[in-house]
This record gives C-alpha cells, structure tokens and sequence, in this order.
C-alpha cells in the first residue's frame, strides 16, 4: 500500500471514529435532559399531591363545621318555636280575660250604681281634674300622675283621700253589693331605669303591681276584699296611640270598673259574699 493510500485510510478511520463519539455524546445529553424533565415531572406531582390532601382536610373541616352550624340552627328553631307558642298562649290569655271584661262591659247598659252613687262620683270628678267618670258605664279612670310617681307603685299620700272618698261611695247602703275590678295599664316604653326595674322587670310587674296597690289602699279604706279583683293589661290596652308623651300619659293609668252583683269575671263566682 503506497504511502498515500494509507494516509487516506487512515484519515478515514479518524472520521469515522469522531462520528461515533458525536453520537454518544448527543445520546447522553438526551438522556440526562430527559432525567431531569421526569425529575420535575415528579417534583411537580407531589407539590399537586400534597395540595390536594391539604384541600381534603380544610373540606372535610368546612363539611363539620356546616353540620356543627346546621345543628345549631336547628336548636335555635326548636327555641324559637317554642318561645313563639308561649307568647302566643299568653296572648291568647290576655285575649281571653279581655273578652271577658268587655263581654262584662256590655252585657247590661244600665250603670250599676245608684242616682245618688252616681252624683257622688260626679262631684269627685269635678273636685279632682284627673280624676274621670263615665256616668253611663260606671267606670272611674285614674291617670297615673293623680295616683302614683312616674315608675313608682306607691301611691301618692294626696290619693289616699280620694280613694278614701270612692271606698265611702261603695260602701254606701245602695252600692254595698256591688263589685269592684282594679286595672292597671302602661305606655309602651320598655323598663329602663334600674332602680325601677329591680321592682318592676316589665310593663307587665308595672300594671299588675299598681293595681294591687289600689286594691290595697281601697281595703284600708274599708272596702271588703272579696268584693274586689286586680288585674294588668301592661301595655295592650292604650286609649290613644304611642306616638308622643301627651298620648303615653293617656295611657298611663288605673281604672276601676262597678260590676253588678252578678257579674263573672276571671273565675269570681256569684252568689259569694258582697259585703
């Protein structure tokens, strides 16, 4: 072989020899690219992994907490239910007892009381502005600054002789019979001053316990228990609307109903004693 051939095979080889490394080496570098592209496929999933259990968890908390909430809001249906049944059954008493009265207050137009009763309440009337008198009902109103401070279940020491000169009324031997029914009634604002309030928690304490007060100052005035009754509207029953202080005051006040002999009113039974 010339020299010159061998120098051609040899240079040939050496080609041949370069084209398999470059070969390998592409091969390697593929394979090193394709490790870490797989590297962080995997890093990748995990990271979606974890935040997927992370989700889980904060839902199954959100879905106990819901239950937790929902069981509370049934508790408070059931609370409220029930509270709503009360009121309506007091409503339904007050109703009752109110129809009563009425049913009482109409039966008979003819005022109970004698011509001579009657033209004594007219001179009470005339002597105390605050003091009125139906003629054709027989129903006497007291407002509420005649009678007692404002908030206040004491009877002024001034009323004292104008309940004295009803008492003397009723004891008359031509009103001796007849009943007598003690109410209370309020406006509609709500107890807030705490001093009044640790006496009388509601409009409720207020009427009831100022009737009582009547009925008790009218006994010691010589009028006969068993002829009497007490009862509240607290703020149910306004003459006027409570739109301003003028007509709350309207509202504040006691009546005092003459019921015939006969008359039944929240269980009284006739044919007790009248005296």
């Amino acid at each position: 072989m010339g020299p010159y051939l061998r120098c051609f095979v040899l240079a040939l080889l050496c080609l041949v020899v370069a084209m398999q490394s470059g070969c390998h080496c592409r091969e390697k570098r593929m394979l090193r690219q394709s490790q870490m592209h797989s590297r962080q496929l995997y890093q990748q999933y995990q990271g979606l992994a974890m935040e997927r259990n992370q989700f889980q968890g904060n839902l199954s908390q959100l879905m106990a907490e819901k239950a937790q909430l929902e069981q509370q809001n049934a508790t408070l249906r059931n609370g409220l239910e029930l509270a709503n049944q009360r009121v309506d059954n007091m409503l339904a008493a007050n109703s009752s007892l109110e129809d009563k009265v009425k049913n009482m207050l109409t039966s008979s137009t003819k005022n109970p009381l004698s011509t001579d009763a009657n033209q004594r309440m007219e001179e009470l009337r005339r002597k105390y502005p605050d003091f009125e008198f139906d003629p054709q009902t027989g129903v006497s109103k007291f407002q509420e600054n005649l009678l007692f401070a404002s908030g206040s279940d004491e009877i002024r020491p001034e009323a004292y002789a104008l309940l004295q000169e009803f008492a003397r009324i009723m004891n008359s031997a031509d009103s001796k019979h007849l009943k007598v029914l003690v109410v209370g009634h309020t406006d509609d604002k709500p107890i807030s001053r705490k001093a009044v309030a640790d006496k009388h928690p509601t409009n409720w304490h207020l009427s009831t316990d100022r009737a009582n007060s009547v009925v008790l100052a009218l006994k010691k005035s010589g009028l006969a228990e068993q002829r009497m009754g007490a009862a509240g509207y607290s703020l149910f029953q306004p003459l006027a609307p409570n739109s301003d202080d003028k007509n709350r005051q309207k509202n504040r006040r006691v009546e005092i109903f003459v019921l015939a002999p006969d008359a039944v009113v929240a269980g009284w039974e006739t044919g007790g004693a009248n005296n």
